[in-house]
């Protein structure tokens, strides 16, 4: 930590004062039940069409809020995922779209919710643009303009993180303003290394595809950066999250930072996306399409809610000491993975 840290830690207290207007602590409050006036719908039916897989925490934290959302609605609700998170081969979000597709056709929805930008991509834009069934997106990254969209029949809820925010705390602890980006080698990790670049005017982002390359980039961004966000990395091949945990902590020389939860065991610090946000304003938004307003009708959104997460074992590898502005709204983030 230089020596100026502790004068940087003052001004931390106000630069975290503003950011957290914009800013919604803790999941929970994104969890929200249809109102009492929304709430019979025996007979409608809303199909849930998730990207990746039961288990992938972004995605099952929207699904949770998606169930507590029309819990006692009467809605009919059917959960279809596409898996392509572990299957990313092209061929495979082909078939992907084409039996979600199939699902689609076989329960007759009312409604269909998709998540994240292949389900968008696989299914929404080759077979139901402009289309009579409505579709509410979330979870598409940064905008829907590479799939045409909106469409006619859809609206949604962009999924963005709050970089410049990150990168100014992130600023707060580091002997400079050089900052860089590395993530997984995929369409999504593009996109977002793209926008990356384009916030912070840094070409300073490496896209891997292996455990190895991940490894090997991290020790040699730190060497010629003075900060570094940490992507989703989740379908690198050899991946050993333990030992990645244990890379990171003999390695880290320079404040790292996170914009998702999963990426905290190797981050100090974190504005994470709450994925509670984008599942809840999926369903409520299902509901007002079923109450008959046009997916015209809705603007299309972006979230608002972030969570501030800290990494203490890693601060500590830093010598770092969060000021009490942080501290007092941040959950702490254990090494185990528990808050």
């Amino acid at each position: 930590m230089n020596e100026n840290n502790s004068t940087k830690s003052v001004i931390a207290a106000t630069v975290v004062a503003s950011v957290m207007t914009a800013l919604l602590l803790g999941p929970g409050c994104s969890r929200a039940k249809a109102t009492p006036e929304l709430a019979s719908y025996a007979g409608k039916k809303i199909l849930y069409i998730n990207s990746y897989h039961e288990g992938y925490e972004w995605s099952d934290g929207i699904t949770d809020a998606i169930r507590n959302t029309l819990y006692d609605t009467g809605v009919e609700l059917r959960i279809h995922t596409m898996d392509t998170k572990r299957n990313p081969d092209q061929a495979f979000k082909e078939r992907a779209g084409l039996e979600a597709k199939a699902v689609i056709e076989a329960f007759n929805p009312d409604v269909v919710i998709t998540s994240d930008d292949n389900a968008f991509k696989y299914v929404v834009m080759p077979y139901y643009r402009d289309a009579d069934l409505a579709f509410v997106y979330c979870g598409i990254n940064w905008d829907a303009l590479v799939y045409g969209a909106p469409y006619r029949n859809t609206t949604g809820m962009l999924e963005v993180t709050l970089l410049e925010q990150l990168v100014e705390e992130l600023k707060n602890y580091a002997d400079g303003d050089r900052i860089g980006y590395l993530v997984m080698e995929s369409s999504t990790g593009r996109k977002e290394g793209e926008y990356f670049s384009k916030v912070l005017h840094t070409s300073d982002i490496r896209y891997v595809n292996s455990f190895s390359e991940w490894k090997r980039a991290f020790v040699d961004m730190q060497a010629t950066l003075d900060m570094l966000v940490i992507g989703n990395f989740r379908g690198i091949t050899g991946l050993d999250e333990k030992e990645a945990q244990e890379f990171v902590r003999e390695t880290i020389k320079i404040p790292v930072g996170a914009d998702h939860e999963p990426e905290m065991p190797y981050a100090m610090i974190g504005f994470v996306t709450i994925a509670e946000e984008q599942g809840a304003w999926a369903a409520q938004t299902a509901l007002r399409i079923l109450n008959g307003t046009h997916p015209l009708d809705i603007p299309e959104v972006t979230n608002k809610q972030a969570q501030v997460l800290v990494n203490l074992a890693l601060a500590d590898k830093l010598d770092i000491i969060f000021p009490p502005s942080i501290l007092k709204i941040a959950e702490i983030y254990e090494p185990d993975g528990s808050q």
